[in-house]
């Protein structure tokens, strides 16, 4: 497997790229790069839904300027990873307990033998909501974790328990691989910037854009309805106030003020619950606050530097 490079966004220097397989047989993607200096640590980046290992370029030049080693994993169903379904460009999982062994596998082959410790873990979105159930697990593989934007309740979504019951019934009746309604194939990257939920920075923006039209195979479109219940299923779980009582790890939590994906309020009551966590919320920033224009960017990183490598746990 390669990484995808482009002039606009060219892979970052002494990278290794390769694949690893999961306790199921899913063959996935992965990519490290060694610290510039003597290394801080290891950053393990868990990426969004629809998001790949390209994409984070930038935020791997700027996690190695911090002294830090870097690894990315791309996720079953996206990036370069295997796709579950014929039409590669439907994202599906038919539980997320999948991502748990994604998770699991990455640990053992890749982090644990190969990265320099301690280790620190940043995700968005669906990342962040896959490593809030490794910790609620008592997974400890990361000293600390930075989670931007965690899909801990899609906007919107919270009280619609009809709309629930209609994506399990169509699942139960056999529709769960087909495209949510008004769903589609058009890889979301591709969609125009004017009116978009992710950016107001139209550079960074039209960079991703770029790399999947430079590689179509790493688009993807609409999630499944399969996808929508076992997403829909793991956010219920964050509903009970003593799911995140439970979670001992130390993390931070960085939401978007202007999110419309997932619920900000609903990511500043489940970090308020957390005994070991703080968040803070960037106003003005769309969904992914580091794909955002700097004024936001600067703001993550700073509560970034200020939290991570920190005080050691032992």
């Amino acid at each position: 497997m390669n990484l995808v490079s482009i002039d606009a966004n060219p892979v970052p220097e002494s990278a290794v790229v390769g694949s690893l397989k999961t306790a199921d047989g899913v063959i996935l993607r992965f990519a490290r790069w060694h610290a510039p200096g003597r290394p801080k640590g290891t950053v393990c980046i868990f990426p969004g839904r629809t998001e790949f290992i390209e994409k984070y370029f930038e935020t791997v030049v700027d996690l190695r300027s911090r002294g830090f080693a870097v690894a990315v994993l791309d996720w079953r169903g996206q990036g370069l990873s295997r796709r579950a379904l014929a039409d590669p460009r439907k994202g599906h999982v038919g539980d997320f307990a999948e991502f748990d062994r994604d998770l699991e596998a990455f640990a053992k082959d890749i982090l644990l033998p190969d990265c320099p410790p301690p280790f620190f873990a940043l995700g968005h979105s669906m990342g962040g909501a896959n490593l809030i159930r490794a910790a609620h697990k008592g997974r400890r593989w990361f000293d600390r974790m930075v989670l931007s934007a965690p899909m801990i309740e899609l906007m919107g979504h919270g009280a619609r328990r009809p709309a629930k019951i209609t994506v399990r019934l169509a699942r139960m009746f056999g529709l769960g691989d087909g495209y949510i309604p008004g769903g589609g194939a058009t890889a979301f990257q591709s969609q125009p910037f004017a009116g978009n939920p992710l950016t107001s920075d139209p550079v960074r923006y039209a960079r991703i854009a770029a790399v999947v039209e430079a590689e179509p195979k790493l688009g993807l479109g609409s999630p499944t309805i399969g996808w929508l219940d076992a997403a829909y299923a793991a956010m219920d779980e964050f509903t009970d106030p003593a799911y995140a009582q439970r979670i001992y790890q130390p993390i931070l939590i960085v939401a978007a003020g202007e999110d419309t994906i997932v619920s900000t309020s609903a990511v500043s009551r489940f970090a308020a619950g957390l005994r070991a966590g703080s968040h803070l919320i960037v106003p003005g920033s769309r969904h992914e606050i580091l794909m955002e224009q700097d004024r936001f960017r600067e703001q993550f990183w700073a509560a970034f530097d200020a939290f991570v490598p920190g005080t050691p746990l032992f």
